[in-house]
């Protein structure tokens, strides 16, 4: 792509796409006819470099819209805002989900990873390339494909697919965006030979806990309807925080001791007071639901089928900071979630819970959704506010911290949402009540998702400082009465937990006594069967294609960490297997020591505990 604007056109379907969101162009500024007032236009220069925002829902519109960003699509989109082109194709170019070279309008997204690979997702992809042809390959007359994945978030169903297509292209075989999980090779088949109907149907995931607070709802109210969450209680914690007031509110969440449950466990009280006591205006609300852990679902089980809540529990974190509005940054894998926040967010605004007068009482709150487009490293907190602003989805240095120059450089609250959807037993009942369940340091309770080789795979929530044991218990077991082999605890990011340390209590404290971390709440169970070399393998090509590229350490290093995995598992080390284990450490030193952000600085930390854990690789030998 030319640093400058090229003779490339858009279609009438890619122009129509962008109108739809942006408006039609009212000035020569924007790719309208120029006329002798341009200069004198609101939209046009600076005005229109302050809607660069406006760039990661314009790349969603023409890819929805047509299923690629076409060269043309990309001049277009960059003469409406005002952003070089070679700066707008770079954004387009960061994302996995968008293709910037033609492509067929329908994707199938097959999932191979961990928990996916688990339920037999690699001989599933290896049926597929032999049936329907190698990824990427076009079929149905070039209207549709396939492509390997990483994580969708489906892994209590593994193994799953997402079928991302355009709007409405002629001959169009199946719905523009809908998940697909369990799935297998005939079914994908069928709908190569054009038969979509052959898809099996999703439906919602198995929830259970022995202490239910956050999936009280789920499955028992319906998602799309206002009546139903407000005839269970909902938005009576709204009211209740608007009595206490943003002082009230930091005073019953600091003495909860609620921590951020995406996987850093910062203290959340104490983000909001931080944000609250900024002078500098305005302040912004950030729910990061991009969960993309390999095993995570937890926050889109939430999204799903309880999205109401987190929009109340939203706009009280909202009043506590003294914040006029927020953004839900939601992973673009989630498209039912997607659906039914949108509808939650304007329902809501019908009945007066956001918007320019909540409630009557004169608060000012709304909520803006975006979409992620595919890209693990959006989780990180300052990448995400790269996202929305409309540039690469890289991290920043810190500090500055969020709390004091966050998204458009404001005060900036960020948190998930299994961490916001705490707040409301929280105000409804008290900050010392919500700290009696748990332990000291762990308060409350924890979702966690239970996948592979459990018997009843799904999501939990149960108190802080149940064992792991107790868990695998709830969910049934080993499946098939087989052997454990081992658990990952944590995701991707996190550590393998040995049989004999399954009585390590799910605390923050707890784990770390096994070298472990709870992470988002990935509980990945495997048995006697599972090929641990490969999980390592997959693991390293996770890492290696998710680093963002920006930072050396990272970039480098996990190319490196995959080649010397690849060498033992192959049996062709460069030396002795004692001098390749010393070179992956300090790989992974490196890595941690010098890397920008949490993804190089983890992506070492479940292949190192399988090594120190397991005896792999010990049939490799010197060349």
């Amino acid at each position: 792509m030319d640093v400058h604007f090229t003779e490339a056109q858009p279609t009438d379907a890619e122009r129509e796409a962008v109108d739809a969101l942006l408006g039609p162009p009212t000035s020569g500024w924007e790719g309208a006819p120029r006329t002798l007032g341009d200069g004198h236009v609101a939209l046009g220069g600076h005005g229109a470099r302050s809607r660069r925002d406006q760039l990661l829902p314009a790349l969603h519109a023409v890819s929805d819209g047509v299923g690629w960003i076409s060269e043309g699509a990309i001049n277009y989109i960059c003469r409406r805002l005002t952003i070089p082109p070679a700066d707008a194709y770079g954004v387009a170019s960061f994302y996995a989900l968008f293709s910037t070279t033609p492509r067929a309008p329908f994707v199938l997204h097959v999932c191979d990873d961990i928990a996916c690979m688990a339920a037999g997702a690699s001989e599933l992809c290896a049926q597929l390339e032999k049936d329907v042809g190698l990824p990427g390959q076009p079929k149905q007359n070039g209207m549709a494909t396939w492509l390997r994945s990483p994580c969708l978030g489906l892994c209590d169903r593994a193994p799953a697919a997402l079928l991302l297509g355009a709007a409405h292209p002629p001959g169009s075989p199946g719905p523009p965006r809908a998940a697909f999980a369990p799935i297998d090779a005939a079914q994908v088949r069928g709908f190569f030979d054009a038969s979509s109907k052959l898809l099996p149907r999703y439906y919602p995931p198995k929830t259970e806990g022995s202490d239910v607070r956050l999936l009280r709802r789920v499955g028992h109210i319906n998602p799309k309807s206002f009546d139903d969450y407000h005839a269970a209680g909902g938005f009576s914690a709204l009211r209740r925080a608007i009595e206490l007031g943003p002082a009230g509110i930091i005073r019953e969440v600091t003495e909860s001791k609620l921590v951020g449950r995406g996987g850093a466990a910062f203290p959340t009280g104490r983000k909001w007071d931080a944000v609250a006591r900024e002078p500098e205006r305005p302040h912004y609300l950030v729910c990061n639901a991009d969960e993309s852990e390999p095993g995570t679902f937890k926050d889109r089980v939430l999204m799903e089928d309880d999205p109401f809540a987190l929009v109340e529990a939203m706009t009280i974190a909202a009043i506590a900071g003294g914040c006029e509005h927020g953004y839900i940054y939601i992973r673009g894998e989630y498209p039912l979630a997607a659906q039914r926040l949108a509808n939650a967010i304007e329902q809501a605004r019908r009945h007066s819970m956001l918007g320019d007068d909540i409630l009557e009482r004169g608060i000012r709150f709304d909520i803006e959704l975006r979409r992620g487009a595919g890209a693990y490293i959006c989780g990180e907190e300052t990448a995400l506010f790269n996202s929305i602003e409309g540039f690469r989805g890289e991290p920043r240095n810190k500090p500055p911290f969020p709390v004091q120059k966050g998204l458009f450089g404001k005060p900036t609250i960020v948190n998930n949402v299994e961490t916001l959807v705490n707040v409301l037993d929280i105000v409804l009942h008290g900050g010392k009540a919500y700290a009696a369940t748990g332990t000291g340091d762990s308060t409350g309770t924890k979702l966690f998702c239970v996948s592979g080789h459990a018997a009843k795979p799904g999501l939990y929530e149960v108190p802080f400082g149940t064992t792991l044991r107790a868990l695998i218990d709830l969910a049934g077991g080993v499946r098939d009465g087989k052997r454990l082999q081992t658990v990952l605890l944590g995701g991707a990011a996190g550590a393998f937990v040995t049989p004999d340390e399954l009585d390590v209590p799910l605390t923050f404290e707890g784990v770390r006594a096994v070298n472990a971390t709870l992470g988002s709440g990935v509980v990945i169970v495997f048995d006697e069967t599972t090929d641990l070399k490969a999980i390592l393998l997959r693991i390293a090509a996770f890492f290696r294609d998710e680093s963002c590229g920006q930072c050396v350490p990272c970039r480098v290093g996990t190319v490196r960490q995959q080649e010397l995995l690849q060498r033992l598992a192959s049996a062709k080390p460069h030396g002795s297997m004692d001098v390749e284990r010393a070179l992956l450490a300090q790989i992974g030193q490196v890595m941690r020591d010098a890397s920008i952000c949490g993804l190089g600085q983890t992506a070492s930390s479940a292949i190192e505990s399988a090594l120190a854990k397991f005896n792999l690789f010990s049939g490799a030998s010197p060349r």
